[in-house]
């Protein structure tokens, strides 16, 4: 079963670079309302896909360098990253069919 890892700027490199598979990065803050109707279908994406896909999460407001280099303008955001490349960019709230359809659009 996988579970959604929390991570910071410094570890961003590690955690999203040097991975095998796909990087699902999910951007958020505390203060977002969407960022709340959200997370249980990111939780749900990591559970699903955990064979295939990493999950992690960053808060915005304490990772400026990450939402930076991700180019991250709002939250939520998702940011999937396959071989080292951003392959899917997505920034509002997303269902959980709208967000299946994407992770299954990069994984297939």
């Amino acid at each position: 079963m996988g579970s959604v890892l929390e991570i910071t700027d410094t570890e961003f490199e590690k955690e999203v670079f040097s991975e095998d598979k796909p990087v699902l990065v999910y951007f958020w803050a505390s203060w977002c309302g969407p960022c709340r109707l959200v997370s249980p279908s990111i939780d749900w994406v990591a559970n699903t896909y955990s064979d295939r896909l990493k999950v992690v999460k960053l808060e915005v407001d304490a990772n400026p360098d990450a939402v930076a280099k991700c180019k991250v303008e709002g939250v939520p955001a998702l940011r999937l990253f396959k071989d080292k490349e951003l392959v899917k960019s997505h920034e509002g709230a997303i269902g959980k069919q709208q967000l299946q359809t994407l992770v299954d659009g990069c994984l297939n």
